[in-house]
């Protein structure tokens, strides 16, 4: 099939080169010329493992293009996906305008039947938006088309995006005939996953909640390794005798300073705020968000107490992205981190293997290394903020001896304590005080 994709941001990108590795034709769709540029040269504007080299291999084929030009686009397709930017306002609600804009531009620009597809994670309610936004430019310009908008919501993970595009755990189609329940199909058949076939309403529900109670689940073990720091019980353990019940499952239940990225902290804002809007409160997802906010105050908090102050001390941060195999640094716990160390008078030095630019630009106070040895010279106190897995391989008994004192403070739970403690480390872990 003929797709254009609007937005090469992560989620357009990422499924821009999915689909045409499932041998449909594709064109990527911007506004930004530089970046156009550069995709055009088979350059990511992100970093995701494996995607370059796909992305390169499809533009040499020829199953992938790119332009800047809308109308091209449009003429070009028979489904149309936007994946543009959905960020939070200031009161949590998701700015629609890029998705609102899209529409208006399909609707001004469209000639014949379309299939338009919201790939962005968007609201309740947002399929019949778009439709009524595209029929009302087509109704200007005295075009009439059928015009069939679809939910399907994309379920990525950063790092690890294109193994979940092509090994996806479920399809959700939220479609509102028959003709575009067939396309959709289609579109997908190459793929063996679960589909799941529902109104527009219902997919888009569905990708907030499915966030939401992730999110939720990280909450409840960071405030549950609270509990276990106090009475001096290993949230690990626990995590792993709970993970073994089916009903829960082991996945997310690992403690740390509080989940970060693009999609957790946005998504659990804009179900709250629909919440509102529908005149309900969300209380449970309310306190997900309580739980987060506070996480990296606890942190500093009991570092604070263990080291007897922060101030004078050099603190040295390991891992600035929110999470390993990305460069993306979106709500990163490890950036609210470095204002409370500056706050009580420490020395931050920090080390990240792909986004040491993008940190030095934001926190001019620090001091951004180009090697992780480097990072933690002369330091009192260690923290391990994101588990690359080149920390996990670090020589630390060079790190130990390359450190003014001992302190090794595990952000990620992912070190082990025994041996952390024999090269002579003071280890701390979230929740594991043992």
């Amino acid at each position: 099939m003929k797709i254009a994709v609007i937005g090469t941001g992560y989620v357009g990108v990422t499924t821009a080169a999915s689909l045409g590795e499932l041998s449909h034709e594709i064109m990527g769709v911007d506004i930004d010329k530089e970046k156009i540029r550069k995709l055009k040269l088979g350059t990511l504007p992100i970093y995701e493992p494996g995607l370059e080299p796909l992305l390169q291999q499809l533009l040499k084929d020829g199953a992938l293009q790119f332009t800047t030009s809308i109308q091209e686009a449009v003429d070009f397709a028979d489904i149309i996906f936007i994946a543009v930017g959905t960020p939070s306002l200031p009161n949590g609600e998701p700015n629609m305008t890029y998705v609102e804009q899209v529409a208006k531009e399909i609707g001004r620009t469209v000639r014949h039947d379309k299939i338009v597809v919201n790939k962005s994670t968007v609201p309740v309610g947002t399929a019949d938006r778009v439709k009524e936004l595209i029929l009302h430019e087509m109704k200007a310009r005295e075009i009439e088309a059928n015009i069939d908008v679809v939910s399907n919501p994309e379920f990525l993970q950063e790092g690890k995006a294109l193994q979940d595009a092509r090994e996806p755990q479920r399809i959700v189609l939220g479609c509102s005939s028959e003709v575009a329940t067939e396309k959709m199909l289609g579109v997908y058949a190459a793929l063996e996953a679960p589909k799941i076939v529902t109104t527009p309403r219902n997919a888009e529900m569905i990708k907030y909640a499915s966030n939401a109670f992730l999110a939720t689940k990280i909450s409840f073990m960071n405030e549950l390794a609270r509990l276990c720091d106090r009475l001096n019980v290993d949230i690990t353990e626990v995590a792993k005798g709970m993970g073994l019940d089916q009903r829960i499952g082991d996945h997310f239940l690992k403690a740390g300073i509080g989940f970060g990225g693009s999609c957790f902290p946005k998504d659990v804002s804009a179900l709250c705020s629909m919440g509102n809007q529908a005149h309900m409160e969300m209380s449970i997802l309310q306190h997900v968000q309580e739980v987060n906010f506070t996480q990296p105050n606890w942190f500093v908090e009991q570092m604070s107490k263990i080291m007897n102050g922060l101030h004078g001390k050099k603190v040295a941060l390991l891992g600035l992205s929110f999470k390993p195999e990305t460069d993306d640094i979106r709500e990163a716990p490890s950036l609210k981190l470095i204002p409370k160390f500056l706050e009580l008078g420490a020395f931050v030095m920090a080390y990240d293997p792909i986004v040491n630019d993008k940190v030095k630009e934001r926190f001019s106070e620090i001091i951004v290394t180009e090697d992780p040895y480097e990072a933690v010279s002369q330091s009192d106190a260690i923290v391990l903020c994101t588990e690359w897995r080149m920390f996990l391989e670090i020589d630390w008994r060079r790190v130990k001896e390359l450190m003014e004192d001992n302190y090794l403070f595990d952000g990620r739970n992912v070190l082990n304590p025994k041996e952390m403690r024999k090269v002579g480390f003071s280890y701390w872990g979230v929740g594991r005080r043992l």
